[in-house]
Order: C-alpha cells, then structure tokens, then sequence
C-alpha cells in the first residue's frame, strides 16, 4: 500500500484521534465494523486504524465506519492483526479473501499481522535478506497457511525471538520452515531447544546485515535487532508513543530490572544506527538517523532516572 511506504509511522499515516462522539457504549461502533468485549487494550488496533478505533477506558471502541477504500483497507489490517479477533465487520466473519498480510511497510520489511494470544498480541516481522531469503523477527499466531504464504516470498532461514514473552510459536515456525530459532540465554527457558543461543551483552552478528544487541531490562534476556543499520526490532525494550511523541519505554511492566534497562541503553545507544524503530508492542516510527539517534540519547537520559514501580498494564502510555 502506498501510504505506507511513504508514512512516518506504521503502517499508515496517523489520523488525530478525535474524541468520541456522545452516547453508544464502550466496544461498539455506529455502523459495520464494532469491537466485541474481547478486548485487552493491547493497542494494535489503534496504531493500525487510527482516527478509527480509539481507547476507551481498558479497551478499543469504532468512534466512526469507514468513509472510503483507503479506510476500509485500514479497518482490514486491524481485524486481521487483532490477537482476539475482536474486530468484526457488519455480518461477524472476515472474510479470509480481504486478508492485507503480509503488508510490506517498504522494499525490506513486511508486518506479518494475525498477531498471537500467546505472545501477548505481539507484533512480528519477515525482513527481506540478500540473496532472496528472510529473516523472522518474534512470530505471529501459529498456523500452516500463514507459513505457506510466508515462504512463498522465499525461504526463511532464521526466526529471532526479541524474548520470552514473544517465544510461543517461535520452535513450530523454525521446524516448518528449516530455520535456525535465536533466543538470549537469559530467557532460555522459553525456548530451551533454540539452535542458536546469545550470551553476554556485546552485539553479535546473526546473519547478513542483521545483528543481535542485548538488552536486559524488560526481561533478562531482552533483545534488540539492527538490519542493515535502518531497522531496529526493539521487541519489547521501547517504542513510539503517540501521547508524547517520543520514545518511551513501558516502565510499568518491566518484568526483570529497569535499573538493569537504564544501563543496557546507556550502553548500547551510541552502537545503534537506525531510521526505523519496529518494536512488538507500541507505535513503529521512521525518523532521519540522526534525529533517531538523538531520540534515543534522549531516552536513554530519561531512564537512567526512573526507579522500580508495581506492573500495571493500565498506565502504559500508548
């Protein structure tokens, strides 16, 4: 889609989330498409269809129905990418046809979409490699037709895990496609068959073009990934806010050490070079490398002050 490749932000260009209008209640929309009680305010739909589904409280609601192709198209990627398949046109059904995924963000990286329950409803990626085949960066939900379509745009050769939290499908994908499955010792427990195991915190190549930073501090065994010094598969670690128009990190369900993340940072930010920051969950930004590079100091000053809080999913500031 033609937006998409030309948008700072992923996939499509931001539309101003309006208030919503008066009456109907939280989860339904005024026409066809509405969202069902199922909802966990992951945010997928919100980044996706923008101006269309908005939060509301702990969960999404359709403030309005699409006006045209362009919005119905952005209503499609957020119903396929939804982890509870909450998001559901007029007659209930998606219709596997309108299917967008693998939507290609540009000539490199394609949004997997069909997000997983167990993976937390985590974003994934195919990243193009040289010489015809892919890399995959977490996964989305398990199932053989999604695999069947994946390889048809050639072979993929490695599925990175960025941590536990997104491990579940990681060893069924590997095995149907041949692939090596990557994961940090630190959270080898979520993927203890993993052929390739990281150690340490010193970056490591992982193939062409692609190298692996750790990063404990979400979990400990958190993982960034560069390719081609454009792409930044932050997993977990931070993302784009579109409350304050910055990086952010989700401090409130740090699982293993904030402390421990303020000093990843500190020490990896100098080492990263990238335009784009594709993490699982959160808003996705492009931005000029230097501007990006300047963010990221920023964020890294940032959380060098923040101190241990209690998990509450509630005050993450999408």
């Amino acid at each position: 889609m033609s937006e998409s490749r030309t948008s700072e932000s992923l996939p499509t260009p931001p539309l101003p989330e309006s208030a919503p209008p008066p009456g109907g209640r939280p989860g339904t929309g005024t026409g066809g498409w509405s969202v069902d009680d199922r909802c966990t305010d992951c945010d997928v739909a919100r980044q996706l269809a923008p101006g269309l589904v908005v939060r509301a409280g702990r969960t999404s609601r359709v403030v309005r129905q699409p006006r045209d192709a362009a919005e119905e198209h952005r209503m499609r990627l957020a119903a396929f990418a939804c982890h509870t398949r909450s998001i559901r046109p007029a007659s209930g059904r998606l219709d596997p046809a309108a299917d967008p995924y693998p939507l290609a963000l540009d000539d490199t990286v394609l949004l997997c979409g069909h997000n997983s329950p167990r993976t937390a409803g985590a974003n994934s990626y195919l990243v193009r490699r040289p010489g015809g085949g892919l890399m995959m960066v977490d996964t989305p939900r398990w199932s053989e037709s999604l695999a069947a379509r994946f390889e048809r745009l050639g072979p993929v050769t490695d599925v990175l895990l960025t941590h536990q939290d997104h491990a579940a499908h990681g060893r069924v994908y590997a095995d149907r496609f041949g692939a090596r499955l990557w994961i940090h010792e630190g959270d080898i427990e979520a993927a203890p068959d993993a052929d390739r195991v990281l150690r340490g915190t010193e970056p490591v190549p992982v193939g062409p073009g692609m190298v692996a930073h750790p990063l404990p501090g979400h979990t400990r065994g958190s993982v960034l990934y560069i390719a081609d010094e454009r792409y930044c598969f932050s997993g977990d670690s931070f993302y784009w806010a579109r409350t304050t128009d910055d990086l952010e990190i989700a401090e409130s369900v740090v699982w293993y050490s904030v402390r421990e993340l303020a000093a990843s940072l500190a020490r990896t930010v100098d080492r990263l070079r990238c335009e784009w920051v594709l993490p699982g969950h959160g808003g996705g930004k492009r931005l000029p490398p230097p501007q990006m590079a300047q963010r990221l100091g920023r964020l890294a000053e940032r959380v060098q002050g923040l101190r241990p809080r209690p998990v509450d999913f509630a005050a993450i500031r999408w």
